[in-house]
C-alpha cells in the first residue's frame, strides 16, 4: 500500500515541498547577495534538526509495527492466512531481487552524473541539535522479530495488548509529527540541493527512473499473473483484464484503501475466482502485498546509492536489504506516507544513506506512488489466483462458487 485514503494531501506537500525548495535554492545559489545567502546557514540546520528527530523515531516504528504485526499472525495463524502472508512475501521478495538485477543491468548505462567538483558548497550549520535514537536500526529489527515471535510462542495476552498499545502510539508519533515534517525535511533538502546545483545536473536521471519502474511494474504483473494461471490451472486474462478500473481508481487516488472497494467489484466478476477467496485475499493483499512500491523502491536506492556516493552497493548488501525491504512490507504496511517511510531503518542502516538521499528517496518515491499502489492492487488478483490453484482444487474450504455466479 503506497498511500492510504487522506494521505492524497501528504503527496501534494511533498510536490509542493520540492517546487518551493528548488525554485528558492536554485534562486539564492545564483544571486550574489551575501545577506541571501546567509539563509542556507539556517536551511541547513532546521534540515539536519528534521533529520534527526525522523531518524530518532525510525527505530521505534520498527519495533511498533512489526512486533504486533508478528503477533497477530501468530494468533490468527491458520494455513491459508499463513500462505497467503507467505505468497505476499514471496511477491514483494521477488519484486526486490528482479528490481536489483535490472539495476545492475541498466543503473551503469544512465547518464549518472557523479562529479560533484564543480557543485557549490553549502555552509556549515550555524546550530547543531543532535538527538541519537534508543538503539540501531538492526537492534530495533532483531528485537522486534525476536519479541514477535516469543510473545506468540507464550500467548502473553500481557505483552499483545502492551505492544498493540504501542502500535498506537507509534502511529501517533508517525501522524502527527513524522509525516508533518517530512514535507519540510524534504523541502529544505532540495532548496540545499538547488543551491548546490546538482539538481538540475540529475533531473533527466530522475525522469528516466520513474519510466523504468512503471514498465518493471508491469512486467513483474505479468510474471505474477502467468504463476496464478500455472498453479491454479486456470486463465490468468479472465482475471487481469476486469483489474483495468482498480488500476486507474489506485493511479487517481495513491490509495489501496480507497481502492479496495473497486478492486473487490473487479475481482468478483472473474469467472475463475471464488467469491470467498477474493473477498479473503483482496483486503488482506491491500494490507500486506506492495510488490509495485518494493520493486520502486529498490531502484530507486541503487540509482540514488550511484548518484550520491559514486558505486552501486555490492550483491551481499542488496540481498540484504531485498530480504528485510520484503519484511517491512508486509509487517509495517499502516505507516502512512508509503513503504518509504517505514523501511527508513534499512535505507539508512543497510546502505548507508545520508539525510540528502534519504530527502531525495521520499520525493522521487512519491512522484511515482500512484503507479506502484496501482501495482500493488493489481497484483492482488494474482495472488487470488494462487490461493485458488492450492486451496480451491481439492474443495478443501468447501463448495467456493465463483464470483460470477454468485452475483447472478
Amino acid at each position: 500500500m503506497a498511500a492510504k485514503a487522506g494521505d492524497f494531501s501528504l503527496i501534494l506537500k511533498l510536490l509542493a515541498g520540492i517546487v518551493i525548495g528548488a525554485i528558492v535554492g536554485t534562486y539564492i545559489g545564483n544571486n550574489a547577495d551575501s545577506s541571501l545567502n546567509h539563509i542556507m546557514d539556517v536551511v541547513v540546520s532546521l534540515r539536519h534538526i528534521f533529520g534527526q528527530v525522523i531518524f530518532f523515531l525510525v527505530p521505534l516504528v520498527i519495533v511498533g509495527f512489526i512486533t504486533p504485526a508478528i503477533v497477530r499472525l501468530g494468533q490468527n495463524a491458520s494455513r491459508i492466512l499463513f500462505t497467503a502472508v507467505a505468497l505476499a512475501y514471496a511477491s514483494s521478495l521477488g519484486a526486490a531481487l528482479f528490481s536489483t538485477i535490472s539495476g545492475y543491468a541498466i543503473i551503469p548505462h544512465l547518464s549518472v552524473a557523479r562529479e560533484t567538483e564543480a557543485l557549490r558548497k553549502l555552509p556549515d550549520m550555524v546550530f547543531r541539535l543532535d538527538i541519537p535514537p534508543l538503539f540501531s536500526v538492526m537492534s530495533a529489527l532483531v528485537l522486534a522479530l525476536l519479541f514477535g515471535v516469543a510473545i506468540a510462542w507464550t500467548k502473553s495476552d500481557t505483552l499483545s495488548r502492551l505492544f498493540n498499545e504501542l502500535e498506537r502510539v507509534m502511529s501517533a508519533l508517525v501522524v502527527r509529527i513524522m509525516i508533518p515534517i517530512l514535507p519540510f525535511f524534504v523541502g529544505l533538502s532540495f532548496l540545499g540541493l538547488a543551491y548546490e546545483g546538482s539538481l538540475s545536473l540529475h533531473l533527466p536521471v530522475f525522469v528516466s527512473m520513474v519510466l523504468i519502474v512503471i514498465v518493471g511494474h508491469f512486467i513483474w504483473l505479468a510474471l505474477l499473473y502467468g504463476i496464478g494461471g500455472a498453479l491454479s490451472g486456470r486463465n490468468p486474462i479472465e482475471v487481469c483484464r476486469h483489474y483495468a478500473p482498480a488500476y486507474l481508481t489506485a493511479v487517481g487516488t495513491m490509495s489501496s484503501a480507497a481502492t479496495l472497494p473497486v478492486a473487490l467489484e473487479c475481482a468478483r466478476k472473474s469467472r475463475v475466482l471464488s467469491r470467498n477467496m477474493v473477498e479473503f485475499m483482496v483486503p488482506l493483499g491491500a494490507t500486506v502485498h506492495l510488490c509495485g512500491s518494493v520493486l520502486t523502491e529498490t531502484f530507486f536506492c541503487m540509482t540514488l546509492h550511484l548518484m550520491l556516493y559514486g558505486t552501486l552497493p555490492s550483491v551481499g548488501v542488496m540481498l540484504l536489504f531485498c530480504v528485510l525491504l520484503g519484511v517491512f512490507a508486509v509487517g509495517a504496511p499502516g505507516v502512512p506516507g508509503g513503504t518509504v517511510v517505514a523501511s527508513l531503518g534499512i535505507v539508512t542502516g543497510v546502505l548507508g544513506f545520508d539525510q540528502n538521499g534519504v530527502a531525495l528517496l521520499i520525493a522521487i518515491f512519491a512522484l511515482q506512488d500512484s503507479f506502484g499502489t496501482a501495482c500493488n492492487v493489481t497484483g492482488d488478483g494474482a495472488l487470488t489466483l494462487m490461493l485458488e490453484g492450492l486451496f480451491n482444487r481439492n474443495s478443501e474450504l468447501g463448495p467456493l462458487q465463483s464470483g460470477a455466479s454468485e452475483q447472478a
